[in-house]
C-alpha cells in the first residue's frame, strides 16, 4: 500500500504492519498515519467549525471599540462600522472590511462544515471546495491587518481615546477556533468518507 507522509509529502510503500508496530518517513521521522478512521479528526474540525458559526453573530453584531473623543462616546461593532462606512461614502474601505472580516471567513466556516460533517456534495466538488478554502485562508490575515490599521490611527490623535469591546473575545475566539478546524480537518477525508 503507498501512503504519503502528512508533514514531508514523501511517499512511501507501507506493508501491513502488526497493531502496535508503527511506519515511519524516511525523510521527516514522522509518523505515517495507517488508519483510515477519519472519524476523529472529521468531529474535531466540525466541533471547531461549528463553535466559530455560533461565536460569528456575537463578532460582528457587539461592539467592538468604544471611542471617546472630545466628551463624546460611541461605540461600534464590526456590522455597524461597516455600515457607517458606507454612509459616509467610504465604499471602498467598507467593501474591504465586509469581505475580509465576515463574508470570507463565514463561507470558509461553511466549507468546514459541509466538508467534516454534512458531506452532502460529490467528492469532486468537495475536492474544489477545498482547494477554494485554502485559497482564501491566504487572505485570512487581511483583518488584523485592519485592525492594526484602524488603532495606529487612533493612537496617533492624541485627543482621541479607545477600548475595545466584548466582541473583542468573541472574534478572537471565532478566529481561532476557524483556525482549529482548518489545522484539524484531514484532506484525505474527501476521498475515504463515501
Amino acid at each position: 500500500m503507498l501512503k504519503s507522509c502528512h508533514c514531508c509529502g514523501l511517499i512511501h510503500e507501507i506493508a501491513a504492519l502488526q497493531s502496535n508496530q508503527q511506519a515511519q518517513c524516511t525523510r521527516c521521522h514522522s509518523v505515517i498515519d495507517q488508519s483510515k478512521n477519519f472519524k476523529r479528526s472529521q468531529g474535531r474540525t466540525a466541533a471547531a467549525a461549528v463553535a466559530a458559526m455560533v461565536l460569528m453573530p456575537a463578532a460582528i453584531l457587539l461592539p467592538i471599540l468604544e471611542i471617546e473623543q472630545l466628551g463624546h462616546h460611541h461605540s461600534s461593532s464590526i456590522l455597524g462600522g461597516i455600515v457607517d462606512l458606507f454612509q459616509t461614502g467610504s465604499v471602498l474601505v467598507a467593501t474591504v472590511i465586509l469581505l475580509f472580516s465576515i463574508v470570507l471567513p463565514l463561507l470558509k466556516i461553511l466549507a468546514l462544515i459541509e466538508l467534516s460533517w454534512l458531506c452532502s456534495m460529490q467528492q469532486r466538488h468537495r475536492a474544489w471546495t477545498y482547494r477554494w478554502m485554502e485559497q482564501i485562508g491566504k487572505w485570512s490575515m487581511m483583518d488584523v491587518m485592519l485592525l492594526a490599521l484602524l488603532v495606529m490611527t487612533i493612537k496617533l490623535s492624541g485627543v482621541v481615546q479607545f477600548h475595545f469591546g466584548p466582541a473583542l473575545i468573541a472574534f478572537v475566539l471565532c478566529v481561532s477556533m476557524s483556525m482549529i478546524a482548518a489545522i484539524c480537518f484531514n484532506p484525505h477525508a474527501i476521498w475515504e468518507s463515501p
